[in-house]
């Protein structure tokens, strides 16, 4: 091995180890010294530059103390899994392979084992082989990829190109989303041209999914936006009736399954997602409750054709033998070859693996609800999945116990509305988070309502 990378990874291993084995004892949440300490990166531009070490130094050693711990067992914010041993070292390997499959040519391997892994995904729920997938850096680009697709099929069914015409003069499409509709689903559709505001918003019900008697008439033209896992409450809009009535008139219907969709490969929660697969296309995020490294969005369409014409990047020097290549099915042609962190995750964590991960999740998200209900919280939502919402006390008095368990360094969650209503949002996503991790986090819980509201 060149000597100069031996040792860059023997010291970058050293320091990720020293991290990792930490975690257990570091605040959830970096503590303000530690944040006021990142200044030292706020340095000039170095004219000659520094060694590798004193480089990879000065990242574990001011950096290392200033990160939120979301490898831990007792982050609770933004729907975050920490990644698993097996993801991680694939990371590493792939890092160090510095493959962009952006098609054969580039990478054999990298496409390889990204077709291997889209093909599992497709298993998993439960949606036909020859569906189309492709791997972005998060759901938001999986919804934009995802929707790009709806936008090509339904024109092309109105007659028009949008590839070729672009929309100028295009027919209009008709967009429906929930009124919980995700700001990354808000941000897809204005990016495409469709805007925010012309939507049509259908009311949801008290646990935040869609009121299937609210959907208005659809058409040839329509495209409906659905969703797997509400971001507060985790609810799952009733998607296979959607798809049934948006079938017959042939409208469009996509999923928004950032973390939800993964309830697909539970054994007791599955039914929750009955008929999604009914749906044409799907986004998804590996980095949530599949537990890979950061980034990792995944798109799905059962209208694999659809999916490449409004991708497809051609030049004479990029030709391929019938296959779609992965950068004919995602917006980048240059990428990560994030693919191999979930052929790793799913190969070893296996169905099984992967039920009990997330049947873990769901059932410490219900002693989340139990223990705050008997602090005397309020939870505002059924809990489906992995996801608790609760408040207690007025706005200034919750924003004061979630300081208060910040300051603890015992967990991190953060703040939400939920039906007009400020509270906190727990969300149990990680594979490390065990029961004892819940019992410590509800203890630093009820110490800050004490603290704050008293006895």
């Amino acid at each position: 091995m060149d000597d100069s990378y031996n040792k860059v990874l023997e010291i970058a291993h050293k320091h990720a180890r020293t991290y990792l084995q930490s975690i257990e004892y570091k605040p959830v949440f970096p503590k303000k010294s530690s944040r006021d300490a990142l200044g030292a990166f706020d340095e000039d531009m170095p004219v000659g530059g520094f060694s590798d070490t004193d480089t990879l130094d000065m990242l574990h050693r001011v950096g290392s103390p200033g990160t939120t711990v979301t490898m831990g067992g007792r982050y609770f914010g933004f729907v975050v899994g920490g990644a698993t041993p097996a993801a991680v070292g694939a990371n590493w390997i792939a890092a160090a392979w510095d493959q962009s499959p952006a098609s054969e040519m580039n990478s054999p391997t990298g496409t390889r084992i990204e077709a291997v892994a889209g093909r599992w995904l497709k298993d998993l729920f439960d949606l036909p082989p020859d569906a189309g997938v492709g791997m972005t850096t998060g759901a938001t680009m999986a919804n934009f990829t995802a929707l790009a697709a709806a936008r090509t099929r339904l024109l092309e069914a109105a007659g028009w190109n949008v590839e070729e015409q672009g929309l100028y003069g295009a027919p209009e499409i008709k967009v429906i989303v929930s009124d919980e509709v995700h700001v990354t689903v808000e941000k897809a559709l204005a990016m495409l041209g469709f805007g925010k505001a012309r939507v049509v918003r259908v009311p949801t019900d008290d646990n935040g999914a869609m009121r299937l008697e609210g959907v208005p008439d659809l058409d040839v033209l329509t495209l409906v936006c659905t969703q797997a896992g509400n971001v507060n409450s985790g609810a799952i809009d009733p998607i296979g009736a959607i798809a049934e009535k948006a079938h017959k008139t042939g409208a469009w219907v996509h999923v928004d399954g950032a973390f939800g969709m993964w309830g697909k490969v539970s054994v007791q929660h599955r039914h929750l997602l009955e008929g999604t697969e009914k749906a044409d296309s799907f986004a998804t995020d590996a980095h949530k409750w599949l537990n890979t490294p950061y980034d990792c969005g995944i798109v799905l369409c059962r209208d694999a054709g659809a999916l490449y014409q409004a991708m497809a990047t051609t030049a004479p020097y990029f030709r391929e033998g019938g296959t779609n290549a992965p950068k004919d099915m995602v917006p980048e042609f240059s990428r990560r070859a994030r693919g191999i962190e979930v052929w790793a995750a799913l190969r070893t964590l296996g169905r099984t693996g992967l039920d009990g991960m997330i049947q873990r999740c769901c059932d410490h998200a219900k002693r989340f609800a139990e223990g705050l209900k008997e602090q005397g919280f309020e939870v505002l939502n059924e809990v489906v999945l992995n996801q608790v919402v609760a408040t207690i006390g007025t706005p200034e008095q919750l924003a004061a116990i979630r300081a208060h368990v910040e300051a603890s360094g015992e967990c991190w969650f953060g703040p939400t509305v939920w039906k007009d209503k400020s509270a906190f949002r727990i969300s149990v996503s990680s594979w490390k988070t065990t029961v004892t991790d819940v019992e410590r986090s509800l203890a630093a819980i009820k110490a800050a309502k004490l603290a704050v509201l008293g006895g």
